[in-house]
C-alpha cells in the first residue's frame, strides 16, 4: 500500500472530514454503504468576455469501496441524496471518485 492510499484511508476514516453514505447504483435498491467528501464551492466559469459564478456540489468517494461510479447513481448523505450527474472522474492513483452531484 502506498503512501497516499494510506492517506486516502485515514481522511475518510476521519468524522471530521467524511461521513457515512449509501451508493445506489441507478439511484435503486437497498445501497451499499460507503463513506464520502461532500463538496458545496462556487464554479467560475468564462466564456467570451463573461465570467459566470454557479453553485456545485461535488462529492468525493474511495474506490475501495465503490469501484464503479456513473451518471444516475445516487449518494445518500444524512437527510440528504445526490445524484451524479456528470462523469465522475478518478485521481491519478484512482483511489478516489470526484463526481458532480445535485441534491435531489
Amino acid at each position: 500500500m502506498t503512501a497516499f492510499a494510506v492517506a486516502a484511508r485515514a481522511i475518510f476514516s476521519d468524522r471530521n472530514m467524511a461521513e457515512d453514505a449509501f451508493h445506489r447504483v441507478g439511484g435503486i435498491g437497498a445501497g451499499t454503504i460507503t463513506r464520502a467528501i461532500r463538496r458545496a464551492s462556487d464554479q467560475v466559469c468564462s466564456f467570451n468576455e463573461g465570467r459566470f459564478v454557479s453553485d456545485t456540489i461535488m462529492l468525493d468517494v474511495p474506490t475501495a469501496s465503490v469501484p464503479l461510479l456513473a451518471v444516475g447513481d445516487t449518494i445518500e448523505m444524512g437527510a440528504s441524496i445526490y445524484e451524479v450527474r456528470a462523469d465522475p472522474v478518478r485521481d491519478a492513483d484512482r483511489l478516489i471518485w470526484t463526481a458532480e452531484a445535485r441534491e435531489l
